[in-house]
């Protein structure tokens, strides 16, 4: 298969080096140069972790043109608040018609990338899906080097016709197609979203220690202390609010973990402190970091947008959004994923029946 892998970070290293281990064609497309020149040179990532060794891709490039020639299917790694722009940049450049996924979308990923495709390329259309989160947890250590922790189990998969998503699977990678689950809709991929549950209030509430010059801790297992955590699950009790009065209640991000990782516990503190997998995992250095500039505006914001649009008290995700914006001096309600994209003249969409999978137009 010949896949086209977006965005050379984390997700994008691991998701290349696994996909051209298993015998794909893989074309790995980054928009800085800068980031990649050793991969362009070379073709090589070094990997260590559950896959461990050299692997060598095909093409690493920062041309889209050249990235986009013949997709089987076109994988999205980058952060999310990158979605739009890349919208429109494959719009103007794709020739053909695939399959596009976010990995992951975070919430309404897959909506804002079609409303954004469509007005750049209303002639091509493409089928778009994004995923929960990424089935890697992994950490970048070089340009041409990632560490590869572990695999995450049942990782739930939308497209935006949900009857379409049981075929969905056999659409991706063989190598991929044991880690993804099905959702019955995308309230599942878009609302279960734990990322905006376990990366942004951790990272606000221990400001002091992340600026910190002398010291640095883990974010998991240090900065998800016993009260963090039961502010956590209260952002996470109004996330699931939100889905059940969407018409499909999704798990508990501690559910989530007992799932995704097959840890136990008896609340969520006690399943983070259990997960071997987040024993490595440093806290960023700085606020201004993926977890609050991708997990606010596409996490939190539509979360508190669409609860407070069905008349839902987000208390708890209202505090974390405001801290945000006060600690960083930015508006991310205003440059977030906040529905005005989806409530516009004729794309006007009926959100709640759109994400259940019943209609696509109001």
């Amino acid at each position: 298969m010949n896949v086209t892998v977006i965005g050379a970070g984390n997700s994008g290293l691991a998701m290349a080096a696994h996909l051209s281990q298993t015998g794909h064609r893989v074309s790995l497309w980054n928009r800085s140069k800068t980031n990649i020149t050793k991969l362009m040179e070379t073709h090589l990532i070094y990997c260590e972790g559950v896959i461990h060794g050299t692997v060598a891709i095909d093409l690493a490039t920062d041309n889209i043109k050249k990235a986009l020639e013949d997709p089987d299917i076109i994988l999205i790694t980058t952060p999310a608040y990158s979605h739009k722009e890349l919208a429109a940049l494959i719009a103007s450049n794709i020739t053909r018609e695939t399959l596009i996924v976010l990995n992951p979308g975070r919430t309404f990923g897959a909506l804002e990338f079609q409303e954004v495709y469509r007005k750049h390329n209303p002639s091509l259309p493409q089928d778009i899906a994004e995923t929960q989160t990424i089935i890697y947890t992994c950490r970048k250590t070089a340009a041409d080097a990632v560490n590869i922790i572990t695999f995450k189990d049942k990782v739930l998969i939308a497209s935006l016709k949900a009857e379409e998503n049981k075929d969905l699977i056999h659409r991706l990678p063989e190598c991929l197609q044991p880690y993804f689950t099905p959702a019955a809709s995308m309230i599942q991929t878009s609302i279960g979203n734990v990322g905006m549950v376990l990366h942004c209030a951790p990272l606000l509430l221990n400001t002091g220690w992340t600026e910190s010059k002398n010291s640095t801790y883990k974010h998991y297992y240090d900065g998800i202390t016993p009260s963090v955590s039961k502010m956590l699950e209260h952002i996470d009790e109004e996330r699931v609010l939100v889905s059940e009065t969407l018409g499909l209640k999704v798990e508990t991000t501690r559910e989530w973990l007992m799932r995704t990782y097959h840890v136990t516990g008896n609340d969520l503190f006690e399943c983070i402190q259990h997960n071997e997998a987040y024993k490595t995992i440093e806290a960023p250095g700085s606020l201004k970091h993926r977890y609050i500039f991708e997990d606010v505006p596409c996490g939190l914001v539509p979360l508190e947008a669409i609860g407070l649009k069905l008349g839902l008290s987000m208390t708890y995700t209202t505090l974390i959004i405001d801290l945000a914006i006060k600690l960083l001096d930015v508006d991310f309600r205003k440059e977030g994923r906040n529905l005005v994209f989806l409530q516009e003249g004729e794309n006007k969409l009926d959100i709640a029946s759109f994400l259940r999978g019943e209609k696509s137009r109001a």
